[in-house]
């Protein structure tokens, strides 16, 4: 049985098949600036109104809106970028009510493929959507087909989108030809997923580098320490990358919680996450840009 197989629920099912987020949010020690901005979260459910794909590799906990919203009032955060994951599949709806809701708080990165016409883009444009993702990762389905890739892509190029890609480590080297010829914006999530067991000068990474100074058009997420560290809590290790990418490309940076933390190896808990901002960002105005005027330029449409 396949692991795809395996995480799949009879219809009407929702029975989580992962695990859920820390419920205890620690109050972090680190002050997020105004209007602080989580750059790449989840909204999951709850099921019975926003159904699960079907052929969805896994089955998330419900972890909806009000939850989210109550996270955010924890951590002091203002706004956020909902990315909308695989197990909703191309209905985007849980993204566009949560941004409807937000008075004006919040966007989304949408699943889209070659059956969204341009009107229905510019529906999802003119309902808070910014761009749209591409899973490269195995556990999640791995390849695109490439045709229906390259079609979205000269679609939302006329809409000002960014594409957002995930990718496991080790395949970036094979696909950094194909994103540096890219039209469009593009952000690669979690710091490329790199092993930091692997050190600075393993080639995932020496690819990552040289995508960020060689490609304007390269934006990192400079988040998900929980997948890059190999020590495990408190994710330290991942600190050495977060900060050379940080150095290297300030003003195509974000961050965000990965809220509720899909798929990972151990769970961490926000609270700890915004505290690493610091170790990685430490001076006042790399950390406004990183959570505040590059979210704001690439998501909220501020100059």
């Amino acid at each position: 049985m396949s692991a795809l197989e395996s995480h799949k629920n009879p219809p009407g099912d929702f029975t989580p098949s992962i695990p859920p987020p820390d419920p205890n949010t620690k109050t972090p020690k680190f002050k997020l600036p105004h209007n602080a901005t989580d750059a790449h979260c989840h909204i999951f459910g709850p099921g019975d109104k926003y159904p699960f794909a079907p052929d969805r590799s896994y089955t998330p906990p419900d972890s909806g809106l009000a939850k989210f919203a109550a996270l955010q009032a924890k951590l002091g955060l203002t706004r956020a970028v909902i990315v909308n994951a695989s197990c909703h599949g191309n209905d985007n709806t849980v993204c566009l009510d949560a941004i409807a809701q937000s008075g004006g708080r919040y966007r989304a990165v949408a699943n889209i493929d070659d059956t969204f016409s341009e009107k229905a883009i510019e529906e999802l444009h003119n309902g808070g959507i910014r761009g749209c993702r591409f899973n490269f990762v195995a556990h999640l389905g791995g390849v695109p087909d490439m045709k229906v890739f390259h079609s979205v892509v000269d679609k939302i190029k006329n809409f000002g989108w960014s594409l957002d890609v995930h990718f496991d480590a080790i395949d970036l080297p094979e696909y950094a030809p194909m994103l540096a010829k890219l039209p469009v914006i593009y952000t690669i999530d979690h710091m490329g997923r790199v092993k930091a067991s692997d050190g600075l000068q393993q080639k995932p990474f020496e690819c990552l580098v040289n995508l960020i100074k060689d490609d304007e058009k390269c934006w990192v997420k400079v988040c998900g320490s929980e997948r890059v560290s190999s020590t495990g809590y408190p994710f330290h290790d991942a600190v050495p990358f977060a900060r050379q990418i940080c150095e290297l490309a300030p003003d195509r940076i974000i961050w965000g919680t990965d809220w509720p933390h899909p798929n990972v190896k151990q769970m961490p808990n926000d609270g700890d996450l915004v505290d690493l901002i610091p170790l990685f960002a430490p001076e006042p105005e790399l950390q406004q840009k990183l959570l505040v005027t590059n979210p704001g330029r690439l998501y909220f449409d501020e100059k």
